[in-house]
């Protein structure tokens, strides 16, 4: 009887070498696009005297409007979505070299008791206004905790607690990527409109703006000292996502009770809570805490602060590669309103914190 070796088993090499192959379009792709955003800022500051325009914001920008007239085929999309997602992870873990300790312990506990009542006041009003404008329970959770938390990361964490089908999470998340690229845009334009300090602006974009990294975009074009206050804040009303699961896990067989007849297996909520913490997250408080302990050398900071900034820059041009704009119209005239609404919520309440602490 003839007998037939084994395959062999491709080496560890090969295999790094064709993940490397699959993922570097679609990254050349972003860091082309960052490398035009880079050279639009210096056209601009050269023309005018100043950026009006910073590289971030132009690549974002730039990757929106070649998303608009062109959809990546799946030669581009492993590299799209790793500068969107692991570049963007990395950048935030430098980001913690530049952040002390101490400015936690500094913000004093009315400031840490403020951005929790924030979260909590935003979620039942951003419940009660998609529930008044006909949405579904589920999806006025899913609008409530994206709006109030952390954007996708709340979303997913919450959709398999409450029972959301894929249809929920899909428009909650399209619409939770159009509007985080418009906050981070817009938001800077308050500084002067509403004659902001950098740490009044940095505390406002902690509360509002989606994700992490996203605080990092819309408070760098403004100032050092907005983009550490604003991370610490943000960093906060992330944790807050753990008690809020843990809630709806114990009330979700009443929000479950609306939901279609795909079911939600356990395993899969077990997921949900068990990784509420991302990795990245728990790395930037580990460079913040050797900064902190002068553990990293000072002249470290400067290289490490200029390659998050260009990290970003490659994250944010994959991140308007990712953005359709058109998908504002697919999703309906309720949800549009309902998350807007409650976004201006959201704003007019961490104003309001922002005055009644009497932060400078």
């Amino acid at each position: 009887m003839t007998t037939h070796a084994p395959a062999p088993t491709p080496a560890p090499s090969s295999s790094l070498l064709r993940s490397a192959g699959r993922i570097l379009p679609g990254l050349a792709l972003c860091a082309a696009i960052s490398a035009l955003a880079f050279v639009l800022e210096h056209l601009e500051a050269f023309a005018t005297g100043r950026a009006w325009l910073e590289a971030l914001v132009l690549a974002i920008l730039i990757g929106t409007a070649i998303r608009s007239v062109w959809t990546p085929s799946e030669r581009w999309r492993p590299g799209i979505t790793f500068s969107a997602k692991m570049v963007l992870e990395i950048a935030v873990v430098l980001l913690g070299a530049s952040l002390n300790m101490a400015m936690i312990v500094a913000a004093g506990p009315a400031l840490l008791a403020g951005i929790a009542a924030v979260v909590a006041m935003a979620l039942v009003f951003s419940f009660l206004i998609g529930r008044a404008l006909g949405l579904p329970k589920r999806m006025a959770v899913l609008v409530a905790c994206g709006n109030s938390i952390c954007g996708n990361s709340a979303i997913a964490a919450v959709a398999p607690v409450i029972g959301a089908d894929g249809k929920d999470v899909a428009s909650s998340i399209a619409f939770t990527a159009v509007l985080g690229v418009l906050v981070v845009l817009g938001l800077p334009l308050l500084v002067p409109l509403l004659r902001l300090s950098e740490t009044q602006y940095g505390v406002l974009a902690g509360l509002t703006v989606y994700a992490v990294p996203q605080v990092l975009a819309a408070t760098a074009p403004v100032a050092a000292a907005s983009v550490q206050i604003g991370t610490l804040v943000k960093l906060v009303r992330v944790l807050m996502l753990g008690p809020v699961v843990l809630i709806l896990s114990i009330l979700g067989h009443r929000l479950r009770e609306d939901t279609d007849a795909v079911g939600v297996r356990p395993a899969s909520r077990r997921l949900a809570v068990n990784k509420l913490v991302p990795w990245f997250i728990i790395a930037f408080l580990g460079m913040a805490a050797l900064r902190s302990h002068g553990l990293i050398p000072e002249t470290a900071l400067a290289p490490i602060a200029k390659t998050a900034t260009v990290l970003t820059i490659i994250s944010m041009a994959a991140l308007g590669l990712g953005v359709d704009i058109r998908v504002v119209a697919r999703a309906g005239g309720r949800v549009t309103a309902a998350v807007t609404l409650s976004l201006i919520v959201l704003t007019a309440v961490s104003l309001g914190l922002i005055r009644l602490l009497g932060i400078a």
